[in-house]
């Protein structure tokens, strides 16, 4: 007899950019492919995240089923974060998607030299964003199936930020400032 395990899929979204926040929400939401996307704004909250630490110790235990990660960024920038969870037993099997401005090759070897799942450049142009976030969404959440251990969060978390894939662009509301920026 098989059991099919219904497993949530929980996106781990690491941006600096309020802009890009909004429209990868806005993506992601559009064909519900994350039960809940949890956005940072910067590598050490990334790694608060993930390691259960400051505001995250209370979060549900569980990894994300993708991190989605920005490279340039305030206090610890991408790369420094793909190389922690690459070299973490416990982490090193989250697969990770950078998604960043950067199209330069030696910012491209050296996230697959760490190991990086994907890189894709962010289009500037508006609806080939939106496409490109909705294609890595329906691969990541909805096509890949993750190891057993991953993708199991239970939303909402306290002291962080859900955002359900069910709100509608422009109703999200993210509440914690970047320190860089005063946003």
């Amino acid at each position: 007899m098989h059991t099919e395990m219904r497993t949530i899929k929980n996106i781990l979204l690491v941006e600096d950019d309020q802009n890009d926040v909004e429209l990868t929400l806005a993506a992601l939401a559009e064909h519900h492919l994350a039960n809940t996307v949890f956005v940072v704004h910067d590598g050490a909250e990334a790694l608060d995240y993930l390691y259960h630490r400051g505001k995250f110790i209370a979060r549900a235990s569980g990894n994300p089923v993708v991190v989605l990660l920005d490279n340039k960024m305030p206090k610890v920038n991408g790369l420094e974060v793909l190389k922690i969870i690459k070299a973490d037993e416990q982490l090193k099997m989250i697969p990770v998607v950078v998604l960043t401005s950067s199209r330069e090759a030696p910012d491209l070897i050296e996230f697959y030299r760490h190991g990086v799942n994907a890189y894709v450049v962010k289009p500037v142009d508006f609806a080939e964003f939106m496409k490109a976030v909705q294609q890595l969404g329906i691969f990541w959440a909805a096509v890949n199936e993750p190891p057993p251990e991953l993708g199991r969060e239970a939303a909402p978390i306290q002291g962080g930020e859900a955002i359900a894939s069910g709100n509608k662009k422009g109703n999200h509301e993210i509440s914690t400032p970047h320190p860089a920026s005063g946003r």
